[in-house]
């Protein structure tokens, strides 16, 4: 049995509204910026790539088996219901105080069984691509290639940022990547790969494949599990949510900062793996997100596996 746990009025509504501010430090500046029609090459990947919005993601969760007292607009939300007085008694309330509440539905419970339900499919892929990618040890060899194959022979394919100039100019990047090893495990990294850089790549991922190939030590993999942490909302709490989400946050300044791309004007040097140096530092960086993507994916997988038994009888 789930353990359950209550939060009063008094206690969610502080934790809701620090969430707010915690994810609209970097939500409102994006807002602002898409107001007056304003780009950034690095910051706004996280809200245009990605499907959570915005006011989605400000949104607070205190995660499954937390019962929010007085909250009947939480109670009509997606994947919320009115608790239980059985519920409410297990989270430690009298049974004056728990009949009350259910009688009055504004006891707040995230709605496992519905989550579970109509969730399902996705849920047993996340549960195996979080498994399988958390198990394997990391490749620490490709050195940020994929951005320069994605801007390989920009002369004939046009520049993929073309408000973004090329550090080493087109016939350097193309150097780059002609000189370079190029073996890249993300399917939606490949699947941007210039025509004449994907058959230079060592592996062909494909959809299919996908739950196969990830791998800890790869930048887009790990800015995807963001991606895993929103697709488990409301059954994950907030917390843990916006930690994927500053992994991927920290993810993307690598990931740009050792593209071919000048963001000098911008704020960022860049990691320069076209050289030894470059390459050095651009690992050492790299493990430490692999390391903390790793401990990411096992608290998602903690939260999912506490339902198995009824995940697995659905399905």
């Amino acid at each position: 049995m789930v353990p359950m746990t209550f939060l009063t009025r008094q206690q969610w509504q502080p934790l809701a509204q620090a969430h707010e501010q915690r994810a609209g430090r970097y939500a409102d500046p994006f807002l602002e910026r898409r107001h007056r029609g304003q780009k950034h090459p690095v910051e706004d990947f996280l809200f245009t790539y990605y499907t959570l919005k915005p006011g989605q993601m400000k949104r607070w969760h205190p995660g499954a088996g937390v019962i929010l007292l007085d909250a009947e607009e939480q109670t009509r939300q997606k994947f919320y219901r009115p608790a239980t007085e059985a519920e409410l008694r297990q989270a430690g309330l009298s049974e004056e105080e728990a009949s009350e509440h259910a009688r009055a539905k504004t006891a707040a419970i995230v709605d496992v069984q519905d989550f579970l339900e109509r969730r399902a499919t996705a849920l047993n892929f996340t549960r195996e691509i979080l498994g399988k990618t958390a198990a394997k040890p990391g490749f620490f060899g490709c050195f940020g290639m994929h951005e320069w194959a994605m801007a390989y022979k920009s002369k004939e394919n046009n520049i993929r940022h073309e408000y973004l100039d090329l550090r080493l100019g087109a016939s350097g990047t193309d150097r780059v990547v002609e000189s370079n090893r190029i073996r890249c495990s993300h399917f939606d990294a490949f699947r941007f790969f210039m025509p004449q850089a994907a058959p230079m790549n060592e592996l062909q991922p494909t959809r299919q494949a996908q739950r196969d190939l990830e791998q800890p030590a790869c930048l887009h993999a790990n800015m995807d599990v963001y991606k895993w942490a929103y697709k488990l909302l409301p059954l994950v709490s907030s917390d843990l949510l916006m930690d994927c989400f500053e992994l991927a946050w920290q993810v993307r300044e690598l990931d740009m900062k050792a593209a071919p791309y000048d963001l000098t004007d911008w704020g960022y040097e860049p990691v320069k793996v076209e050289t030894a140096e470059g390459k050095a530092e651009y690992v050492r960086i790299q493990r430490g997100f692999a390391e903390r993507s790793v401990q990411l994916r096992n608290r998602l997988l903690e939260v999912v596996n506490t339902y198995s038994a009824e995940l697995d009888s659905i399905t």
